[in-house]
């Protein structure tokens, strides 16, 4: 973890002994920032800077001291995840310019039966998802289905589904990806551990809600006429393209070197020991990303025949998109910090206590209403991990990390038509908005609660 995330926090804001108005004022303020998203269509940066002060205000606490709280829970969430997505949107960028991402696509799909194609599409999009967003990684995907689509004559919802799942499911369990990253830090939970329990929780969510659940799509949705506008034959690739070995290198390295890190926590348990010094920092999220980021200048950049000056034009170009992301997870960490120094984390511990609701499940169920509300994964990732960031305190590494994954599964229950994600797949598809729902909607609905049927009694064994 960054030392600014280890700095001393600022004193406590002084709050009400009201549980009462304490929860008027959770209430109120994730009710105004649903509003302002849904309804007036303002920006979440800025949602979530005014659900912040009216927060404050309702509980009682002094301006001056919201200003402080919701600076430092600003400033510490941007350095200790600000950094890593601006690595991650480099590396991604790299892969799709240097048409690394279609080299992987190919090599799987020249392998692949038609039978095996919904399988294969499942594969590349995990593969795709570990270093992309969600949309960059649907934009990227989108044309390759259509054309394996096209070409092995197969219906579009049964390649589909599995590829938005694959997707879907990295977005949400699995770090680096913001949501993920962000709980972490809120939770304190320990990144290599979870990314492990992660990966276990994703492959079996991913099966069922991709390929197994694509036949059932498949006869909801109908025949799809295949959209031309995106065909992939229309896209300009590189005339050299990175070999598929060293793609899957690059996109890897970071998840073997946190997974390292994690391994030898477990095995050497010993901080004072070399070799666990060593995994400890090419293990960290920032080191391990930005090593990957180094390499892939050479392994996509250069095997793509990018001089110097076109890898750092294709570097450059990828900070800007993610701007928005950066502002509005750093937003949503000086929420978090404003709903923890008012005291709501500790109201919802002991609330949660009186009702013996599990603290996995309380974090799901938050994070779901927070989702529906406002069809930000992202949003209720934060706002519920700064809820129930009391919860973790006493946690083990283990139970903290599957906290995380509860949340993360929560802020994927139906998307609908609040979610920007919900109009790009139905656009993508040439789907109406009721076979989106049957197909999209149903599917992320299966991955919320798939995951969470699976992190539940896994609580119970590690």
């Amino acid at each position: 973890m960054s030392p600014t995330l280890l700095a001393a926090a600022p004193p406590a804001l002084p709050h009400t002994d009201s549980d009462t108005q304490l929860l008027v004022a959770v209430l109120l303020s994730i009710g105004a920032i649903v509003l302002l998203i849904t309804r007036l269509k303002l920006h979440p940066f800025l949602a979530l800077t005014l659900g912040s002060g009216l927060l404050a205000a309702v509980a009682g606490v002094p301006f001056d001291k919201l200003l402080s709280s919701f600076s430092t829970g600003f400033g510490a969430t941007v350095a200790g995840v600000g950094l890593l997505i601006g690595l991650g949107a480099m590396l991604g960028k790299l892969l799709a310019d240097s048409g690394g991402a279609n080299t992987i696509a190919d090599t799987v799909l020249a392998r692949s039966e038609n039978r095996a194609l919904p399988w294969a599409m499942a594969l590349i999009a995990a593969v795709l998802g570990l270093p992309l967003f969600f949309e960059v990684g649907v934009v990227l995907l989108i044309p390759i289905v259509l054309l394996v689509a096209r070409r092995g004559n197969v219906p579009l919802i049964r390649i589909g589904i599995p590829a938005l799942a694959g997707l879907s499911v990295l977005h949400g369990l699995v770090p680096p990806h913001p949501g993920p990253l962000v709980a972490v830090d809120a939770l304190k939970a320990d990144l290599g551990v979870t990314l492990a329990l992660g990966l276990l929780i994703a492959v079996p969510t991913l099966i069922v809600a991709g390929p197994l659940f694509a036949r059932v799509a498949e006869r909801w949705v109908g025949p799809l006429e295949i959209p031309k506008a995106t065909a992939p034959e229309e896209t300009a690739r590189p005339e050299r393209t990175p070999s598929f070995g060293a793609v899957l290198a690059t996109i890897l390295l970071p998840v073997v070197l946190m997974l390292g890190k994690a391994l030898a926590d477990v095995v050497i348990d010993d901080p004072k020991a070399m070799v666990q010094r060593v995994f400890d920092f090419v293990g960290s999220p920032l080191i391990a990303l930005l090593a990957a980021t180094l390499l892939g200048m050479l392994t996509l950049g250069r095997a793509a025949g990018f001089d110097k000056a076109r890898i750092s034009e294709t570097v450059g170009r990828s900070l800007g998109p993610i701007a928005g992301i950066v502002f509005i997870v750093g937003a949503g960490g000086g929420f978090k910090q404003t709903l923890i120094d008012v005291g709501v984390g500790n109201a919802v511990s002991e609330w949660s206590s009186k009702w013996h609701i599990s603290a996995l499940l309380l974090g799901w169920l938050i994070a779901v209403l927070i989702r529906l509300a406002t069809g930000s994964a992202t949003v209720a990732t934060i706002t519920a991990a700064g809820i129930v960031a009391p919860l973790a305190a006493d946690m083990s590494s283990t139970h903290a990390a599957l906290l995380v994954l509860a949340i993360g599964a929560g802020s994927l229950f139906l998307s609908h038509v609040n979610d920007a994600g919900f109009w790009l797949v139905k656009e993508y598809f040439g789907m109406s908005v009721g076979q989106t729902l049957k197909s999209w909607s149903v599917m992320e609905t299966v991955i919320s609660v798939v995951a969470i049927a699976l992190i539940m009694p896994l609580s119970l064994i590690v």
